[in-house]
């Protein structure tokens, strides 16, 4: 065999790990929308739990500490005594009122839970397609699957839903987390597919360095548990909402009594939230560190306040005004809620808008070539 064959068959088997890839990719989003329409139904069909129980939990007198064993009571029912635990109620983070958490998407009802555990079902298909795809991807440039903002696009979102599924895996209960997880999952591939695709190609000689494996993969991970971490504050504001109505005597509308009395109390949200991005904030900070040395092995300078640099600092800056104010009383609960927000949306910034707007030396081409404008950092 020549060498120009041997090179023809190469760059054939490339191609077809590629076409490979995009219809696994493709495929992922087809289980994902069914997915989707999973979970919805679990809301929809799931019992709704009453808005009685949670305004009692704001008004009653003695309440359960976070923590303490649920004392077993009894009810009748037909005549016979039914054994039955309490909602365990949840200390707030400002220290408040304690409130239950509420009984999930299902409404604790049985065809609610079957909906939910065939969205489980499906979302665990659909990772296991789009990390295929993705795998199949970087096999067919032989490199990191992650050298565009195109590639970065469907590991973000395979990283995403991967946390999503170890934590429940780890009988973690945020299967509230489902809907929206999957939601913005299909939004991003969506964008990836069509906005944002990009052919199989090398990276330039620039980005050939094992710190593409140190510095992006790192990144990668911190947008996806940070992401989580904003779903989290985002329901706990509304939630906070719902219980200070009914604290202060409203009557919620029926959004709020088939969704948000289903979801976990404000403060267990707030608690959930403030956990991930303070689990996350050191690698945060490494990623930052690890991008600075492999600048300075490329470029011959450490920091340039480049515009991916400088955002990836403001982005820093914001979750560390966040985590100070979360472990400071005055500024517990919603006032920190909206700093990680804010935060976040300078993660996206750092990613969408400073590659689509602003040019620098992180930029290599357009959209679809910015490889550590791709990865953010």
């Amino acid at each position: 065999m020549t060498l120009a064959a041997a090179t023809d068959l190469a760059a054939a088997t490339n191609e077809n790990l590629a076409n490979i890839s995009n219809v696994l990719i493709y495929s992922a989003m087809a289980v994902y929308t069914l997915a989707f329409f999973a979970y919805i139904a679990e809301w929809l069909f799931g019992s709704r739990s009453k808005v009685g129980r949670t305004a009692a939990a704001l008004t009653a007198g003695p309440k359960a500490e976070a923590g303490a064993g649920p004392a077993v009571t009894a009810r009748q029912a037909g005549g016979t005594a039914v054994l039955e635990r309490p909602k365990v109620v949840v200390r707030s983070a400002a220290g408040s009122r304690d409130v239950p958490d509420g009984p999930g998407a299902h409404g604790g009802d049985e065809q609610g839970d079957l909906y939910g555990r065939i969205a489980i079902s499906l979302t665990a298909l659909g990772f296991l397609l789009e990390f295929g795809g993705v795998l199949a991807r970087a096999l067919s440039v032989e490199r990191a699957p992650w050298g565009n903002m195109y590639e970065f696009n469907i590991t973000f979102s395979t990283v995403a839903v991967g946390v999503y599924l170890t934590l429940l895996g780890a009988r973690k209960n945020i299967r509230w987390l489902g809907l929206p997880l999957i939601t913005t999952v299909l939004l991003d591939l969506g964008l990836a597919v069509t906005v944002l695709y990009t052919e199989s190609d090398q990276l330039v000689p620039a980005l050939q360095s094992y710190w593409l494996y140190i510095h992006v993969s790192t990144a990668i991970f911190c947008g996806a548990v940070f992401y989580v971490g904003a779903v989290a504050t985002l329901l706990y504001l509304f939630k906070d909402g719902y219980e200070n109505k009914l604290a202060n005597g409203g009557t919620p509308g029926r959004f709020a009594d088939s969704v948000l009395d289903r979801l976990p109390a404000a403060a267990s949200l707030d608690k959930f939230a403030y956990r991930v991005n303070a689990a996350v904030f050191p690698l945060w900070t490494f990623t930052i560190i690890a991008g600075a040395i492999w600048a300075g092995d490329a470029w011959g300078r450490y920091w340039g306040w480049d515009p991916k640099e400088t955002w990836s600092f403001i982005t820093w800056v914001a979750y560390a005004c966040y985590l100070h104010a979360r472990a400071t009383a005055g500024w517990k609960g919603r006032k920190a809620a909206y700093l990680a927000l804010i935060a976040f949306g300078c993660w996206l910034f750092n990613y969408y808008g400073v590659n689509i707007f602003v040019s620098g030396k992180h930029s290599y081409a357009d959209v679809g070539l910015g490889v550590l404008g791709a990865a953010g950092f």
